[in-house]
């Protein structure tokens, strides 16, 4: 069975704070509430109500859990949902206001319809939800019950996986499989990843939307960046990538060279401010760890892109960028230049393909972790978010800066290899400590990990599938009190006031 998952279901636009406790409640909801309306139920509706089980009973309400799945029974999708319109929408719900479920079928609904049952566990996933839509008389119309899978996947019990809508050219189902796929084919990681996305969308369609997870990514680290006060919640975090931001600022325009290494720090520490606050923020792989890809990719973007050091990095000339296959695409897909063009507009071409090289490098190892192992914190510990996350951003710096696939492999083992028994322990059930400090310290190691795969030929003792497995291992010997139910670690240890 194949590994790899689409670019644009790893990097998935949605809402913050958790894509597995914000994002797939709300997909989960939304998806139930579609069917009864595509199946001519919904109309007979008079109650929905809602338990959430395990880890999303336990954190529930601080990751905003029953917010989102009001979002979702009102047929509201985390792409495209105003943030405003989750924000304690549970909390302060209108008493004796009804429910429009898909948008406009009104149902009675109180807060209390939303059940917890944090010491449940359903044996699909820690993250399970039941739905029940009753009509009169109280007979149910419809059960269901949803699993949040991690990264904003859901799974609907008794429901077979999704099948592919076409063939993948190129599938494998481990990092072994995936060099030797590219050494056949001579082929980078990123181009087996694109010729993979085309099997499924056109060429063009796939520069495009790589290009508009960049700009989604870019647009949340900007937002972090200028963004003051505090995150909700009891433990009133002061956002603090603003002030680092004017501090760095100042010193540069002080004739202080430029700070790279504190600038990605701040990159990652904004995205993750504004996952916090409930903002607009990129999955990637998850949304804690949503800050880490990102971030390097930024930095990349900001202090190497035109810096000419690596194979990857150097601008291209304008003669040999227009339909030149360099970083992956051409003509159209690579939005072709016009005949004349200022070293501005050619810098941003090369900046564009080398991200887009980037995210695909990432996506190709990203979906090892999902895969063989986890990306649900709820599942195997923070190691399965943060890890995967450093994993992915190693490997798509590595590809950027010239690395080979090797040399990618490398840096991806590298990075998941020092995340190993990481655990999942939010105090207050709040993406915020040790989360947000977290983002911007992967985020380092990140760029550590490729730099020392780049100083070797490729060639190392621990490979990453051993690594993908060690994961996995772990997170079965976890204890579950330190995957994502703040019953352990921090969570038990720092007052929450």
């Amino acid at each position: 069975m194949g590994a790899y998952v689409s670019a644009f279901e790893l990097f998935s636009i949605g809402i913050g704070p958790s894509s597995s406790h914000t994002v797939g409640p709300m997909r989960a909801a939304r998806d139930f509430v579609l069917r009864l309306d595509a199946t001519g139920r919904l109309a007979a509706v008079r109650r929905v109500t809602v338990t959430l089980y395990g880890s999303l009973g336990a954190t529930g309400i601080g990751h905003r859990t029953p917010d989102a799945v009001i979002a979702g029974l009102r047929g509201l999708a985390p792409e495209t949902v105003d943030p405003a319109d989750v924000r304690d929408a549970w909390s302060r719900y209108p008493e004796g206001e009804p429910l429009r479920l898909a948008g406009h079928h009104p149902v009675p609904f109180a807060a209390s319809d939303i059940a917890f049952a944090p010491r449940t566990r359903l044996p699909g996933h820690p993250n399970a939800m039941t739905l029940v839509a009753s009509g009169d008389a109280g007979v149910t119309i419809a059960a269901d019950t949803y699993y949040s899978v991690g990264g904003g996947f859901i799974r609907r019990e008794g429901e077979d996986a999704a099948v592919s809508p076409a063939a993948l050219p190129f599938s494998y189902g481990d990092a072994a499989t995936l060099l030797a796929l590219c050494d056949e084919h001579g082929l980078t990681i990123a181009e087996l990843a694109r010729r993979n996305e085309e099997a499924l969308r056109g060429e063009a369609e796939v520069a495009a939307g790589l290009d508009r997870i960049w700009d989604a990514m870019s647009a949340c680290v900007d937002a972090g960046l200028h963004a003051t006060g505090t995150l909700p919640g009891m433990l009133r975090v002061a956002r603090r990538a603003d002030a680092i931001r004017s501090q760095l600022e100042a010193a540069e325009a002080d004739g202080h060279r430029e700070l790279p290494g504190e600038w990605l720090g701040a990159f990652a520490l904004a995205v993750n401010e504004e996952n916090a606050a409930g903002g607009r923020v990129v999955t990637a792989p998850t949304n804690g760890a949503a800050g880490i890809v990102p971030a390097v990719a930024m930095y990349w973007w900001r202090f190497l892109a035109d810096s000419g050091l690596g194979q990857g990095n150097a601008v291209t000339p304008y003669g040999e960028l227009v339909g030149s296959a360099l970083l992956g695409f051409t003509g159209e897909a690579a939005h072709a230049l016009p005949e004349a063009a200022d070293d501005a507009v050619v810098a941003e071409a090369n900046r564009r393909r080398g991200i887009r090289r980037f995210l695909l490098t990432a996506t190709a190892l990203g979906s090892l972790f999902k895969a063989n192992a986890s990306i649900s914190g709820a599942e195997g510990g923070c190691q399965a978010e943060v890890g995967s996350a450093c994993a992915m951003a190693a490997g798509g710096l590595t590809a950027v800066m010239g690395g080979t696939n090797r040399q990618i492999e490398n840096a991806a083992e590298i990075a998941m290899e020092h995340h190993l028994g990481l655990t999942c322990d939010p105090v207050g059930g709040l993406v915020q400590i040790p989360c947000i400090e977290r983002n911007a310290i992967a985020a380092s190691t990140a760029v550590t990990a490729a730099r020392l795969a780049l100083r070797g030929d490729g060639s190392h003792f621990v490979s990453l599938d051993q690594v993908v497995e060690t994961m996995r291992q772990t997170g079965i010997d976890m204890s579950t009190k330190y995957k994502e139910t703040s019953e352990g670690g921090l969570a038990v240890n720092v007052i929450e006031c």
